[in-house]
């Protein structure tokens, strides 16, 4: 990692950079496991702390505010986009598209095929796509839904949604992650995709084990049956079924495979939503706008129904926006005064063998998931820590790029605090720590791709001439 130390500071120790690490896990925690309380001030705590941390070790006051207006500049993408799936969600069950798709939903799934279909439809919406966040904020919030209403547990059905929706995302060639992890690595993305499959193929495959066994489980029977027709037909009292509601969400899966930004592809989500609600749910302005910003409120005398769709618009992000500021603010502090450096050094000296290389690559990547709160940040971190020791060593980049997005990007919706895990905790409506457990590709993925490392199954050799090629573009010119 670059060293990037102001005049009059010095590197922090070690031990100086754990204090920081551990009083963000010890208050969080405390917070969360004992009090059951927010995360937000334990966080700023911690904030405080690795600032107290970085005084000490000469950086200037400045130096320390500039990391956190960089680490919340690095999270304002995300805060936007969380902004626009909150409006997305009210106006879509506004509009009917989200009761559509659980009509539909309900009339065609059935409970015993229901969690493995899930992950196939969200594998196959993320991967036509290339985003998980917007897999789960569409597709996704249509299966809890649909879920909901076959009577299984909402924390089992997140983790079904996010196990098909992060299964696409680091598959599907249009995915960011999956470009940028190569990119930093060193290798070509077909390369790197081609990597993946051997351990993603792996950790699929015993998810869709796992999937299909709860399934049996929970839906050996054929379901609630008044339960399910009592969901029908107050969708049908309340809303106009049309299967013109399926426009946004194809709308939203066509610009996305076009490539189009996130924000405008999501926004056309709304627009087209929008006007199908007017047209056909009959809405008016002053209801598009409640819905956009306050959410979508249901009154249809069923506690079921209500619960379902009493949800979305812009206010109900706030919360996890100002969890995604605080956090990024810690990580920015971290990264600017070298905390995390001087912690990712002291991992590395311990990788002695390619297997230990690659356990320290998959841990530092989660980590940085914990600590800089963003899955972009730890892919960064992962690729630019580790890459020269992985060259030295004449081990293949694609490696690199493997572990660091078999652990980085699949596990950053696992970490509440993170922008990932608090996103798809707003998005979904099931906590981070209720759905981990279920999220069985998220934390199948890292220990699949540690049990390669050590068996040195797949761990492709660095070519000859690439790595001459290599040690001319890096030595100094005579």
């Amino acid at each position: 990692m670059k060293t990037n130390i102001p005049e009059g500071a010095r590197a922090p120790h070690f031990w100086e950079a754990l204090i920081s690490l551990l009083s963000l896990v010890f208050g969080i925690s405390l917070s969360i496991v004992v009090y059951g309380l927010d995360p937000h001030v334990p966080m700023l705590l911690g904030v405080m702390v690795a600032a107290l941390v970085a005084l000490r070790c000469g950086f200037s006051w400045q130096n320390i505010q500039n990391g956190m207006v960089r680490g919340i500049t690095n999270a304002l993408p995300a805060t936007i986009i969380l902004i626009i799936v909150g409006i997305l969600i009210g106006v879509w069950i506004l509009a009917g598209v989200v009761p559509t798709l659980i009509y539909y939903g309900l009339k065609v799934l059935s409970p015993s095929i229901f969690l493995p279909a899930t992950v196939i439809i969200c594998a196959m919406t993320s991967l036509a796509t290339g985003t998980s966040w917007g897999t789960t904020g569409t597709v996704g919030v249509a299966l809890m839904g649909v879920g909901a209403g076959l009577g299984f547990p909402l924390p089992l059905v997140a983790g079904a949604v996010l196990s098909g929706a992060y299964f696409g995302d680091k598959m599907s060639p249009l995915s960011d992650t999956t470009n940028m992890a190569p990119a930093l690595a060193g290798t070509d993305l077909f390369t790197h995709i081609k990597h993946m499959s051997y351990t993603t193929g792996v950790s699929i495959t015993l998810t869709l084990i796992i999937e299909i066994v709860l399934g049996l489980q929970y839906g050996g029977g054929e379901g609630d049956v008044k339960r399910i027709d009592t969901i029908l037909q107050l969708l049908n009292e309340n809303f106009t079924i049309n299967v013109a509601m399926i426009i946004p969400p194809l709308v939203v899966m066509a610009v996305s495979y076009k490539k189009m930004p996130a924000i405008p592809g999501i926004t056309l989500g709304v627009v087209s939503a929008a006007i199908l609600a007017v047209g056909i749910q009959g809405a008016n302005y002053e209801a598009l706008l409640n819905a956009a910003f306050s959410g979508f409120e249901a009154n249809t005398g069923n506690e079921d129904v209500d619960s379902l769709l009493t949800r979305g618009g812009m206010d109900s992000m706030m919360y996890t926006i100002s969890l995604v500021i605080v956090a990024m603010m810690f990580g920015g502090v971290m990264e600017r005064t070298n905390q995390l450096k001087a912690i990712a050094d002291k991992i590395l000296t311990m990788a002695k063998s390619t297997g230990s290389l690659i356990v320290s690559t998959v841990l530092t990547c989660i980590g940085a998931n914990m600590i800089l709160c963003d899955q972009y940040m730890a892919i960064v971190m992962g690729a630019r820590t580790y890459a020269q020791a992985y060259r030295e060593r004449g081990l293949a980049p694609e490696n690199l790029s493997r572990a660091v997005e078999d652990s980085a990007t699949v596990t950053a919706n696992l970490v509440p605090w993170n922008s990932g895990g608090a996103y798809q905790a707003a998005t979904l409506g099931v906590a981070t720590i209720a759905y981990l457990p279920f999220a069985f590709f998220c934390w199948l993925s890292p220990i699949v791709t540690i049990v390669f490392g050590l068996m040195g199954w797949t761990i492709w050799k660095l070519d000859p001439e690439a790595a001459q090629d290599d040690h001319a573009a890096t030595s100094p010119a005579e």
